[in-house]
């Protein structure tokens, strides 16, 4: 049942990402997970096994949110400014919550998280978003 469930979204998630008007946003969402994995790797030989899970966990946190405020916005036709703004808004404090709430989820439930590894990563993946300002549309 589960693995049904997994292939379910699996053929679904190409749709979902090309559904994202933004050509930027897709890129950075990109890079976010490029680095995510990366950094799991570099906390692998770190910090072994618990710290490879912490970094990805930490960056998935954002990457998730990230996607899920995307598709929010690019999921909408704006007629107007205050529209646009709405918009914006509501997709931005919906990434906060998402951010906050899988963050309380990973560090009440994951018994060996890496705390340091698992900010760190966090706060890499974050700092990334300001890049898709240098990608052109």
């Amino acid at each position: 049942m589960l693995l049904s469930i997994i292939n379910r979204f699996a053929l679904r998630l190409p749709r979902a990402v090309n559904s994202i008007a933004s050509r930027p946003l897709r890129t950075v969402l990109r890079w976010q997970l490029y680095v995510t994995l990366a950094l799991g790797l570099v906390a692998a030989v770190w910090a072994g096994l618990p710290g490879a899970v912490s970094a990805w966990l930490g960056g998935l946190a954002i990457v998730i949110a990230g996607f899920v405020s995307a598709i929010m916005v690019s999921s909408r036709k704006v007629k107007s400014a205050g529209e646009a703004l709405r918009t914006l808004v509501r997709a931005e404090a919906c990434k906060i919550a998402l951010i906050v709430l899988q963050s309380w989820l990973v560090l009440t439930t994951y018994q060996g998280i890496v705390v340091s590894v698992f900010f760190a990563s966090f706060a890499v993946t974050i700092l990334i978003f300001p890049f898709a300002l240098l990608v052109r549309d």
